[in-house]
């Protein structure tokens, strides 16, 4: 399956693969330890999330003596853009503004967030002028 036909990770699958991303490499071990106060969740449950991870191209692994150690076989940036776009596309019919609006009326951004947001909007501004010399 090509990475661009991957499908979207659910929200655990997110959680197991931030794990990998963060570490780059771990075993159903050190992934469930690494959830499972947060979560609640049993170690055979990490596991069976990792085989179906596996099954589905989003994870890989190497058998090293008697355990298997899992890697992420997506990037976390090209996961997470695909992610928002597909919320982008089918919650706001592709609407930008919309998206924008419904996010900070829901968590309202702290000063430097809006900043930061005020920092982003101009160098897409200025981006945008760019292109168009």
């Amino acid at each position: 399956m090509e990475r661009d036909q991957l499908p979207d990770p659910t929200e655990r699958e997110m959680q197991i693969l931030q794990v990998l991303w963060d570490r780059g490499e771990a075993s159903v071990r050190e992934v469930y330890e690494t959830l499972r106060d947060d979560l609640g969740i049993v170690q055979n449950t990490v596991q069976t999330f990792l085989r179906t991870m596996t099954e589905k191209g989003l994870v890989a692994f190497r058998k090293s003596r008697r355990s298997f150690i899992y890697r992420a076989t997506v990037r976390p940036a090209a996961t997470k853009q695909r992610l928002l776009d597909t919320v982008l596309q089918r919650t706001f019919d592709g609407a930008l503004d919309q998206l924008v609006e419904t996010a900070v009326s829901l968590r309202k951004p702290s000063p430097d967030e809006l900043a930061r947001l005020r920092g982003l909007l101009d160098e897409v501004e200025s981006n945008s002028r760019e292109d168009l010399k």
